[in-house]
């Protein structure tokens, strides 16, 4: 029994040697005859067109109020009027909060009795050193008097009007922070003052594009918070120092926010022009293979195979990428007008490879594109 076990397995392998070895002739004396090519790889591609990009830098950024201020009180004192509601919008000179004055306003009153006596003192000493009848050493001290007596009113009306906080500029109010009745400390906070428009966008740039940079090189914002709009503004400062630990400059610009929608402190992202436009052929980001000796794409083109025949292959070329605008890469040397480029399936590619172009779904190539999910 296992002797014919064994003679059937025996016969068994020779048929399935003898089946391999006569498809494997076959298939040498097919390559031999130039009738055996792989099968094309299907790619999507696009054609190479020249377009005019302006040199910028996307950069993020925060937005800070060109006055911001929390209003707080000068002198210590009770609360004894609120002329504010919070959130609301209120001008210059404003009256926001008012201290109680009552003692001042005594104090006021009877150095201002004090005052007139000391006019009409130094009025009666005057005439009398007129007509020699009294000594200078006296007229001096009633014309000391007079001056210190003006100055004392002159100083409880400065502490009456310090009581009396005003709005310092034009501008959005925060949340109230203090109540009637309430008894504030000097310097306690009353509410948050921020001037919204225009308003500024600060953010930094590395150190080697300073010198592409200039004073009113435009600038555009935009924030998730306010989703589909777009300000623009112009850079007005630089930072005097480098940050040492990031080296990077800070730069600040100025736009206009007519309608309040940002806020100081939102986080933006900020569009900056560092230099003069550029020459860039646009493809899909995706159309690019990454390597450390060089970015090459596959460039579909008609080639001749070992038999002379002509086929749609594709060859390898290196390129230089210049910037990225969303889904695009623009190239700057390695391209030239009208060349198809391969923008899916490069990764299964090789130089001299055989493809064919179906672009029915193509990979994004939208400069601005817009998440779903935004």
């Amino acid at each position: 029994m296992a002797k014919r076990m064994i003679l059937t397995l025996v016969v068994v392998a020779l048929v399935i040697a003898g089946l391999g070895y006569f498809k494997l002739r076959q298939v040498q004396a097919a390559i031999k005859q130039g009738a055996f090519t792989p099968p094309p790889e299907a790619v999507t591609t696009v054609v190479a067109k020249q377009e005019t990009w302006p040199s910028t830098m996307s950069v993020v950024g925060s937005t800070v109020a060109v006055h911001g201020v929390t209003v707080s009180a000068d002198l210590p004192g009770t609360v004894d009027k609120i002329n504010f509601e919070s959130g609301g919008f209120v001008h210059e000179g404003d009256v926001l909060l008012q201290l109680d004055t009552r003692q001042e306003r005594a104090q006021l009153a009877a150095t201002e009795a004090q005052r007139d006596l000391a006019k009409i003192n130094y009025a009666r000493m005057n005439e009398l050193v007129k007509q020699g009848v009294l000594a200078k050493a006296e007229y001096d001290k009633a014309s000391a008097d007079q001056r210190q007596t003006e100055a004392n009113v002159g100083e409880i009306k400065a502490t009456i009007e310090r009581k009396t906080i005003r709005a310092p500029f034009s501008g959005i109010l925060g949340i109230r922070q203090a109540n009637l009745g309430q008894y504030l400390a000097a310097g306690a906070p009353i509410v948050s003052l921020q001037s919204l428009n225009p308003i500024y966008a600060n953010f930094s740039v590395p150190q080697q594009t300073i010198a592409r940079m200039r004073v009113g090189e435009k600038v555009t914002i935009t924030s998730d918070a306010v989703p589909g709009r777009s300000f623009t503004g112009r850079v007005n400062a630089f930072e005097s120092t480098v940050d040492e630990s990031t080296r990077n400059v800070q730069v600040q610009a100025t736009l206009a926010n007519p309608e309040g929608k940002l806020r100081p402190g939102m986080f933006v992202q900020v569009e900056v022009g560092v230099g003069a436009n550029t020459r860039v052929f646009p493809i899909p980001a995706s159309a690019i293979s990454y390597a450390p000796f060089g970015d090459s794409v596959y460039i579909v083109t008609d080639l001749k195979g070992a038999n002379g025949s002509t086929y749609r292959g594709v060859r390898q070329q290196f390129v230089k990428v210049a910037d990225t605008r969303g889904d695009q890469a623009g190239i700057i040397s390695g391209l030239n007008q009208g060349d198809e480029v391969v923008t899916s399936g490069a990764f299964k590619l090789r130089n001299g490879a055989a493809v064919a172009v179906n672009n029915k779904v193509q990979p994004g190539n939208n400069p601005s594109p817009q998440p779903e999910d935004n």
